[in-house]
């Protein structure tokens, strides 16, 4: 295998690796991409679908927004903190995506909106065999990148990690490769490399490094078995220089495997951090980025949702307040059981008491501030109005029938976010801030667009940078390939 050479390399197979995979081949190059998992498709085959704008399928049904107003509101929501060339290209190239995508062969379910009031931009894929929509959907869509790539005579290296990316003077040459059964690592030649890694979301150290986070303690986050920072090392160690790295925060309970039980204790009841106030509109408990952000500064960074038994009743026969396309459950059923069920293996946080006072001596909270929050919140909803935070007044359910129910939660993300800095071409960009020749980076390793939060009112985001990008950079890489 030492011999072996390619226009394109490209580091990982992820929907971003595949993406550009896919569009360097069209392009006329002869392509290689190393994956260290057995299997292509990474992160991606746990998501449901990509953003898009003024695709066919939005245009058919009439729905919005414009290109101009999704570049408005994103640049907006950002605050302009972001590269808006890069956020551009990349709104403007979805529009396209998502026919080319299905040219390919993948189909997609109508646009969805993750919360009511949000956009019509989350393109769902079509599960296979017309099942249900849901996590891991996206795996049809990987799958179908993956034959393709095949079908135009990519070459996939499985099982097998890219472990340095070569450069001479300040051209990149190819990359150093290592199968992950030891055998001795050898280098293979190549015009131009496209790093797409998937970024940090599985490695701890960097986590705590760059982000301040520490895993398992203040931070639940999801992590994909290999998603360890190799390629935004590798770039690094060439002359690609740092962004700014953060994750795409969302909060969770900790440990629970249960969405039903998990979505009870995600409606809008009172909440309180661990000096037993409130700190936001409860009301805003859909919006996993806003939470997530607002649990993240409290004391310890965790914070509980708090009901009695009439509300929990309220949840069993008339159903939740909201829910989402990712689990459209509409009521609870059992919650007492199914709490149950969580302490009897053990699970710590979830929480039931006969009196709030020994309710907040479970969660560690003064019993005092809690009865004087609890007291306070119940005025509201007697009033009808909520002075402080100005939560919808039919979400305002008193809290004073027992039982007492609560459920503590962290902040947790996605993934990762960000590490090399790359124009809207998606070069990767030196430390003076010029490119490096033939060197490409795409997805989260690339992922600065979003400032300090996720565009959440544009659902679809991270998928849709990723494939995006992905083939931004396959069409540019080939087309600097045939340049040399």
């Amino acid at each position: 295998m030492s011999n072996m050479q390619a226009d394109v390399i490209v580091i990982a197979a992820g929907a971003a690796g595949l993406a550009a995979a896919v569009a360097a081949a069209q392009s006329g190059a002869k392509v290689i991409a190393f994956e260290k998992g057995a299997t292509t498709g990474g992160a991606a085959n746990m998501g449901m679908g990509l953003f898009g704008v003024e695709s066919r399928l939005q245009k058919l049904r009439q729905m919005g927004p414009t290109r101009d107003e999704a570049f408005r509101i994103f640049m907006d929501y950002t605050h302009w903190r972001v590269d808006g060339q890069l956020v551009r290209a990349y709104i403007d190239k979805a529009a396209t995506t998502i026919e080319w995508l299905e040219r390919l062969g993948v189909e997609f379910l109508e646009p969805a909106a993750y919360f009511p009031g949000g956009a019509f931009t989350w393109h769902l894929v079509k599960p296979p065999m017309d099942g249900q929509a849901g996590p891991m959907i996206a795996s049809a869509m990987t799958k179908t990148l993956t034959d393709k790539a095949k079908e135009m005579g990519v070459q996939f290296v499985l099982q097998t990690a890219v472990t340095r990316i070569l450069k001479q003077g300040n051209r990149i040459t190819g990359v150093v490769a290592e199968s992950v059964s030891g055998d001795e690592p050898y280098e293979v030649s190549a015009k131009a490399v496209i790093v797409a890694t998937g970024g940090f979301g599985d490695n701890p150290e960097m986590i705590k490094k760059y982000t301040g986070y520490e895993w398992g303690k203040d931070l639940w986050s999801m992590r994909i078995p290999g998603l360890t920072g190799d390629g935004i090392r590798m770039a690094w160690e060439v002359g690609a220089v740092p962004t700014e790295m953060n994750m795409e925060m969302i909060y969770l309970m900790a440990g629970m495997a249960n969405p039903v039980l998990s979505i009870a204790f995600q409606q809008p009841h009172l909440m309180v951090n661990l000096l037993g106030e409130r700190f936001l509109d409860e009301g805003i408990l859909y919006n996993t980025t806003f939470t997530g952000n607002a649990i993240a500064r409290q004391k310890d960074r965790c914070a509980f949702l708090i009901f009695d038994d009439a509300i929990k009743r309220h949840m069993e026969t008339k159903g939740y307040d909201h829910t989402s396309v990712v689990f459209p459950i509409l009521k609870a059923a059992g919650i007492d059981e199914m709490i149950g069920q969580a302490q009897s293996v053990g699970y710590k946080e979830v929480f039931v008491a006969d009196s709030m006072a020994d309710l907040a001596g479970q969660m560690g909270i003064d019993q005092e501030r809690l009865k004087e929050t609890v007291e306070e919140y119940n005025g509201f909803c007697q009033r009808g109005y909520d002075p402080i935070f100005n939560k919808r007044h039919d979400w305002l359910r008193p809290v004073r029938t027992p039982r007492f129910y609560a459920a503590r939660f962290y902040p947790s993300a996605y993934g990762s976010l960000g590490g090399v800095k790359i124009n809207h071409r998606t070069e990767v960009l030196a430390k003076d801030w010029k490119k490096i020749p033939g060197l490409y980076a795409a997805g989260t390793d690339a992922c600065t667009i979003y400032g300090d939060s996720y565009v959440f009112t544009l659902p679809g985001n991270t998928m849709g940078f990723a494939v995006n990008t992905g083939r931004i950079a396959g069409e540019n890489a080939a087309g600097f390939a045939r340049s040399v």
